[in-house]
């Protein structure tokens, strides 16, 4: 297999070439988030001597398993907090000032990985000339608790700031331009890759942004209540000083966040016992008032869903409803992708919407087309999810759809607009101009 070398800031990287893409994994972005640097914003990470092996991603982040993974497929555990705080690059072999996209993953802010195969981004890669960047950030308690005696903030959000910052400063490393990044994700990565191109702190990075099934009807968690999770947090993990915390085994915090979900859990909900906080870093106000003093604007932006994104919950917890109406207008609630759309196209700026409705095959508990099943077709990774209940049997007509939707995403990372030929640019009111995506 050939052999490429990148040259970064914090040392030199060795990848491989397949079919014409160079893969870079587990290169670290910043410091390992362990002893004094738990519950810390993400430091520098020290350089280091010789060639890095970019053969294998890093380990997750510490987590819990997926709440979804009945849904998804389930996952090996693979998670350490040494060395967790790292990132994935897939560039076309000998590319040269291409647009880059960073994309973080979903997990409502409590699991995931962006070194998981799901996510592999040579197929993305390839279809649109580009360079695709998948990253971890801290999540569960270790990214998301707030409570003044820790002084955390946001940790997640401001690893994916750190990921985001590395991945311009290196993007030539890589044939990339950082003139040209799309800021990108699914579910909780959507949530976060729109408001890291609205914050102040990050906006400056971001050319145009693709959220995919954000849940933006979910505001940012106020503080008063943030903190007081994190005091009942304190609690089930047995001690008595938050910063006792920075001595337990990451295990025993995962235990203690277990038994707060199951004590915070509201019926009919999604939102985890720990997410980005209102006024924290880089969730500084709600998007709404962000949009509305234009805080996006000259920014291209992709947003979709899928057309039933709801059942996905209801199949994990049965307390959620039934009803597919009801469904249908909580997941229209919580989503919020057309107040979205409607507010940045009627500033004059470019957007391109869709709803994803390929449903699962067989389909014994009524899934349709759920949550994360545009993931496998994004991605054009299908083979990544054998046995996934949100996939089903794979036809040659779901391989195809892969191919154009895969297409599609990459497209507007390469051009600004989806699609071959160009989808039309969404219009509010105008239901017909959001591109429906089935076999």
């Amino acid at each position: 297999m050939t052999e490429r070398i990148a040259v970064t800031e914090s040392g030199t990287v060795r990848g491989t070439v397949a079919h014409g893409i160079a893969t870079y994994r587990g290169i670290p972005y910043a410091a390992s988030p362990v002893g004094s640097l738990r519950f810390a914003p993400p430091q520098p990470c020290e350089p280091w001597a010789g060639v890095l092996d970019g053969a294998h991603a890093g380990p997750s982040v510490p987590q819990g398993p997926s709440r979804l993974e009945a849904v998804m497929g389930r996952r090996v555990p693979d998670w350490d907090e040494d060395g967790c705080l790292t990132l994935n690059v897939w560039a076309p072999d000998g590319a040269a000032d291409r647009p880059i996209l960073p994309w973080f993953h979903g997990g409502g802010f409590t699991s995931g990985s962006g070194g998981w195969d799901w996510y592999d981004g040579a197929q993305l890669a390839g279809a649109g000339d580009i360079v695709v960047v998948t990253a971890n950030y801290r999540v569960g308690p270790l990214g998301f608790i707030h409570h003044p005696d820790l002084g955390a903030d946001n940790l997640g959000i401001q690893d994916q700031a750190r990921a985001l910052n590395w991945v311009a400063r290196n993007a030539a490393a890589f044939g990339a331009d950082p003139a040209r990044i799309t800021v990108g994700g699914q579910s909780a990565g959507a949530y976060s890759a729109l408001y890291l191109a609205l914050s102040p702190a990050t906006a400056s990075r971001v050319h145009a942004v693709l959220a995919q099934s954000g849940p933006f009807g979910m505001a940012p968690q106020p503080e008063d209540e943030a903190v007081a999770r994190a005091d009942r947090y304190v609690a089930l993990a047995g001690v008595d000083d938050p910063a006792a915390l920075r001595g337990l085994a990451a295990a025993q915090l995962l235990d203690a966040y277990r038994d707060l979900a199951g004590v915070t859990s509201i019926p009919g909900t999604v939102a985890p016992p720990m997410y980005p906080v209102l006024g924290g870093f880089g969730t500084e106000r709600p998007w709404e008032e962000s949009l509305d003093a234009g805080a996006l604007n000259g920014k291209a932006l992709m947003i979709g869903t899928v057309r039933d994104e709801m059942t996905a919950f209801r199949a994990v917890d049965p307390r959620h409803a039934r009803d597919r109406n009801a469904e249908s207008a909580a997941g229209d609630a919580l989503f919020g992708i057309r107040s979205i759309a409607d507010r940045h196209a009627d500033a004059g700026n470019l957007v391109y919407a869709y709803r994803f409705d390929r449903a699962t095959t067989p389909d014994p508990t009524g899934l349709g087309a759920t949550h994360c099943a545009d993931l496998p077709f994004a991605f054009n990774t299908l083979d990544s999810y054998a046995g996934a209940a949100m996939l089903g049997d794979v036809s040659a007509a779901d391989r195809a759809l892969a191919r154009r939707f895969c297409g599609a995403v990459a497209g507007f990372v390469a051009t600004g607009r989806p699609g071959a030929p160009a989808w039309e640019p969404y219009r509010p009111g105008e239901p017909g101009t959001a591109a429906i995506i089935d076999r």
